[in-house]
């Protein structure tokens, strides 16, 4: 037996170990569209497994991390997925800024921040996208200023993925005046418990909220708290978004697959399965899944074209699940209470809408796809 099974077993076996007892319950529990079920219960696990050396399995053994290789953090991903384990809460400090602050921050920042993330002590945001500057991250408004020893910031993000829960959050802030594009950007770690900073919730079509508007009027944050030099954000953003398409993806297709295969067995069912157009979409759903997998481990792929991918196939395999359906995809229960109450093929036809807006826009991989991949002329911009 390889290492990497060798590796691979040993996280099944503590996962079927551990996935038990007060834990148990959690199976299944939380992701896209459903961040707000068991919360306090999935932070508790999260606590568990990072006792256990379970976090953070990529980063370098100095830092806290096992320094494992990317086969052995596809294995764990694959597992974790496989066992039907609850959706992560640290994921955004572990997986983004993480990696970044080890790349790109002073030792005095990651001696303050990597343990916290590591123990799940402190749970982190993406401050990026703006009201008026969704995908097009350079066109960024938000500004910071140095004052008396601290960063004063002014502006509003907007789609913060669990704000609301979160402690921190490394925000893209223009800190060069008359600056403009990727110039003169900074990025920035500020605590959201300070005066200045007021948080809003976004009511999702899931009836949920896990994105947020965010304020900052006024909002401050120690000069030390920047990653790289004043005005050199754009190179630590964009290390930041490489980061945020990694490995972790191999989990995410194994999520797609157990909805695909619950989805063709709801077929054989109820009867969808006798329409040749429903099979046809289901055998192209799987094709999809295969070239999927194969793109992710294929060395060398642009994380644009894959986000475009799977964030197509994943929105199509919702508008599928409806037609699977039928008529009973329409009537929600409890459609008059609040929240109204959705099944699972509902949630994922809602929510999988986001995909292709989230995480950039398709319209904006189109682009870098278009200018930075194939070299073709750049689209006039004012």
């Amino acid at each position: 037996m390889s290492s990497v099974e060798e590796f691979r077993t040993g996280v099944r076996s503590w996962l079927r170990a551990h996935l038990t007892g007060e834990f148990a319950a959690l199976k299944g529990r939380g992701g896209p569209g459903r961040e707000h079920e068991a919360f306090a219960e999935r932070l508790a696990w999260e606590r568990h497994m990072a006792a256990h050396g379970w976090t953070c399995l990529g980063w370098p053994e100095r830092y806290g991390g096992r320094g494992a290789s990317t086969e052995e953090q596809i294995a764990f991903h694959e597992e974790y997925a496989l066992a039907d384990a609850p959706a992560r809460v640290g994921h955004i400090g572990e997986q983004l800024l993480g990696p970044t602050l080890i790349a790109h921050g002073t030792e005095e920042q990651k001696a303050r921040f990597l343990p916290a993330i590591r123990e799940v002590r402190e749970l982190w945001c993406q401050g990026y996208s703006e009201p008026d500057a969704g995908s097009d991250l350079a066109g960024v408004r938000t500004r910071a200023r140095l004052h008396e020893g601290e960063w004063v910031v002014d502006g509003q993000k907007i789609w913060t993925s669990l704000a609301h829960e979160s402690q921190w959050c490394f925000v893209l802030a223009r800190t060069t005046p008359g600056s403009r594009r990727h110039a003169g950007l900074s990025y920035l770690l500020v605590p959201l418990d300070r005066p200045g900073i007021e948080i809003r919730p976004i009511v999702q079509l899931t009836g949920t909220s896990e994105f947020n508007e965010v304020f900052f009027d006024g909002a401050r944050t120690d000069a030390a708290h920047v990653v790289g030099a004043p005005g050199d954000g754009w190179a630590v953003a964009m290390a930041t978004l490489g980061y945020e398409r990694g490995v972790s993806t191999l989990g995410q297709q194994v999520g797609f697959r157990r909805e695909l295969e619950n989805l063709a067995a709801l077929a054989a069912r109820n009867g969808a399965l006798a329409d040749p157009l429903v099979r046809d979409r289901l055998v192209r759903a799987w094709i999809g899944l295969e070239t999927m997998r194969a793109t992710a481990l294929s060395p060398g792929t642009a994380p644009s074209l894959a986000k475009l991918y799977w964030a197509r196939w994943h929105r199509d395999l919702g508008e599928l699940a409806m037609d699977v359906r039928g008529a009973a995809s329409l009537l929600a229960a409890g459609a008059h209470g609040d929240p109204y109450d959705l099944d699972d093929w509902q949630r994922l036809f809602l929510f999988s809408r986001a995909d292709t807006i989230y995480a950039g826009s398709d319209e904006i991989q189109r682009t870098i796809v278009a200018e930075r991949i194939l070299g073709l002329p750049k689209e006039a911009r004012t």
